[in-house]
């Protein structure tokens, strides 16, 4: 295939999966788009973690096509997430990969942490205000 198929197919993947992540981040914020943002995030968590038991824990499927892409374009010794690839492609600056997957697990757990909360605090707040007005 032509080279301008690669570098279309780069461009696709750097804006479909920086959007979807930065969606599993703020997705919660918004009440019409809570559902899905935490559908994202299970979807998200059961890749790294289900599909990790095969391919190598945090596996992305989209990660693992992009990186095919960025291969046929000539790019070698890529990271071995794409938070790291994305801020190394953005800043050109180089940062521990042990602690990119750090923060990367630790904002996911922050933002399923919260999109749980407030998926369901309408019915745990129904739940408590019920219990409440017995007495």
């Amino acid at each position: 295939m032509n080279s301008w198929f690669w570098h279309a197919a780069d461009i696709f993947f750097v804006i479909l999966h920086t959007c979807l992540i930065l969606f599993n981040i703020g997705g919660w914020l918004w009440k019409k788009t809570r559902r899905w943002n935490l559908a994202l995030l299970l979807l998200t968590g059961a890749s790294w973690s289900l599909l990790g038991l095969f391919y190598g824990m945090g596996y992305c499927p989209l990660t693992d096509w992009h990186f095919q892409v960025l291969e046929k374009l000539g790019h070698t010794n890529l990271p071995s997430s794409y938070i790291l690839y994305l801020y190394q492609r953005l800043t050109g600056l180089y940062m521990n990969p042990a602690t990119v997957d750090k923060i990367t697990l630790i904002v996911y757990l922050v933002a399923l942490i919260l999109s749980i909360y407030f998926n369901f605090r309408h019915n745990w707040l129904k739940k408590h205000h019920k219990n409440q007005t017995r007495f």
